[in-house]
């Protein structure tokens, strides 16, 4: 069976010669949740982008659906780490906004929207200025403009970082559900141990030199518990190799 993304001997340097990634290789099942971690500077974020095609250079192949990635794609979904909304637009406006770049009809969009706008716990907020909301919310409204897309792959970079300890447990408990329930195939990057674990059914991670130092499939039962032995297996096995990493 063909994977949905397919990684082989991708690697990249910016042109000051600096090295970034280095000869990675790793696959991507449909409807698999896979976070990206390692230490900082590894080259995450420029992977994730490598996948959504906002970089046209690169030696190797990525390839999703046996299709070469060579530019964005509306079958890709990106939530950026700065969010990227329009402070002066509704909640209703930010949502609609890829549908209108699609050329969705009136009737189309206004459907959806008010559908994804539930789906995120949003509606009654949905004629409020996206100045006006916390940062939780902010981050729903972010998830319903690119999913209302209906991508194929979710891609988030560092969604949660800026967030409190509470809020950020809440919305990894909604991404989880909004995962599973679209059906969606999810990447993300990721700092955060606790997060990939309680997310993943994958994590890659990366060294600092850019390579690919293991692939570790998370077999614990949904929901999962944090508090569990076997969850906090994982997080030290995690925190060990970035540990390690530091070191070096």
């Amino acid at each position: 069976m063909t994977s949905l993304v397919n990684l082989e001997k991708v690697s990249f340097q910016y042109k000051n010669d600096l090295q970034v990634l280095n000869n990675i290789n790793f696959k991507i099942e449909q409807e698999e949740f896979v976070s990206i971690l390692g230490p900082s500077g590894c080259g995450k974020s420029t992977l994730l982008n490598l996948i959504a095609g906002f970089i046209p250079y690169y030696t190797g192949s990525i390839k999703i659906e046996d299709k070469q990635v060579k530019m964005p794609s509306e079958d890709r979904g990106f939530v950026f780490q700065d969010l990227a909304l329009f402070p002066w637009l509704s909640v209703y406006k930010n949502v609609e906004f890829g549908l209108k770049m699609q050329g969705d009809s009136k009737t189309s969009r206004d459907q959806k929207v008010r559908g994804m706008v539930e789906l995120v716990g949003l509606t009654k907020y949905l004629d409020y200025p996206i100045s006006s909301l916390s940062g939780g919310m902010k981050q729903r409204v972010a998830l319903a403009r690119t999913l209302v897309t209906e991508p194929n792959i979710l891609l988030l970079d560092e969604p949660f970082s800026a967030l409190d300890a509470q809020t950020r447990d809440v919305l990894q408990e909604e991404l989880f559900s909004l995962h599973n329930n679209l059906n969606m195939t999810t990447i993300l990057v990721t700092h955060s141990i606790d997060e990939a674990v309680f997310l993943s059914d994958t994590i890659v991670l990366l060294s600092k030199n850019g390579q690919v130092k293991d692939i570790i499939d998370i077999e614990l039962e949904s929901p999962r518990d944090r508090t569990s032995s076997n969850y906090n297996a994982y997080v030290k096995r995690l925190y060990e190799f970035l540990q390690n990493e530091r070191q070096q």
